[in-house]
């Protein structure tokens, strides 16, 4: 009889083993991506042993992917994991297309402009350019917001498929201001007005001083594979004329980025562009 031939998971459980080991290694790294924290804290909320996590950590900062602070016992993201994540950034085609887009500032205007995609429950920011005056707090690169919370990851949420909105809204929604919609059926309302009109806007749902404006990036599949987000103070959004002007040129930087990756707009939206137009002559 035919010995059955072994695959690379087939070796009495090593291999199993070590893959569990890399799995563990990657979620440490994403909590501490989140937030730095002392090795007690990734032990609680990983549900890891406290051998498991010591060892874990001392190996990443010996590699120098973690960085631990003497002064609070806190592990953050080192520097090579940074060099691991410029190097995806250098390479990414949305980011590479978009970025003269994103460079063009409203004339006038102060606010931050960012591209952003999705990573699990995260709005990630690619790209943070802040366009004139005084640069807002936690809008520079670096800073990721759950999905829920701000428009740029409402704009992204909006597109997903409906399980995965049910699966997401299912999950534990944070709340990071007073103002942040945590109830799933607010949530399906806000999501659905968004792919409605085509874009989202939030006020104070992630500072209490902020507000912002986000539309979709599509790919050639017609399917969203980033967003385009505006920041600024919160007043400029109540101001009429500002807020139009801010939204215009969001949607014509979403679009002509949109365009640019092979995306053509629906006849639908076509018609009603014309229409504008027409309508817009005759007065």
């Amino acid at each position: 009889m035919a010995r059955k031939k072994k695959t690379v998971f087939d070796d009495g459980g090593a291999n199993r083993t070590a893959l569990k080991g890399v799995r563990r290694t990657l979620e440490i790294l994403e909590y501490l991506a989140v937030q730095p924290a002392r090795a007690t804290d990734v032990e609680a909320a990983l549900g890891l042993s406290w051998a498991t996590v010591h060892r874990t950590l001392d190996q990443l900062e010996q590699g120098g992917f973690v960085i631990r602070h003497s002064d609070t016992n806190r592990y953050s993201i080192g520097p090579r994991l940074w060099f691991v994540g410029t190097s995806y950034l250098a390479t990414h085609p949305v980011l590479d297309v978009a970025q003269p887009y994103l460079e063009v500032a409203v004339p006038g205007l102060d606010f931050t402009v960012q591209l952003v995609e999705r990573s699990g429950r995260l709005a990630v920011v690619l790209y943070s350019h802040h366009a004139s005056g005084k640069v807002i707090t936690k809008a520079a690169y670096g800073y990721h917001f759950p999905l829920h919370a701000g428009s740029k990851g409402q704009a992204l949420l909006a597109y997903a498929k409906p399980d995965d909105v049910a699966r997401y809204l299912a999950g534990p929604l944070e709340r990071l201001t007073a103002e942040t919609v945590t109830e799933p059926a607010q949530l399906r309302t806000i999501l659905d007005r968004i792919r409605g009109q085509g874009f989202a806007r939030t006020e104070g749902d992630v500072q209490p001083f902020t507000g912002s404006l986000a539309a979709p990036v599509f790919d050639r599949h017609s399917r969203v594979i980033a967003s385009i987000c505006f920041i600024c103070r919160r007043s400029l959004l109540r101001e009429r004329a500002s807020e139009e002007k801010l939204r215009e040129a969001l949607l014509m930087a979403a679009n002509a980025v949109s365009m640019a990756l092979g995306w053509r707009p629906p006849v639908r939206l076509l018609v009603e562009a014309r229409r504008g137009v027409d309508a817009t002559s005759r007065k």
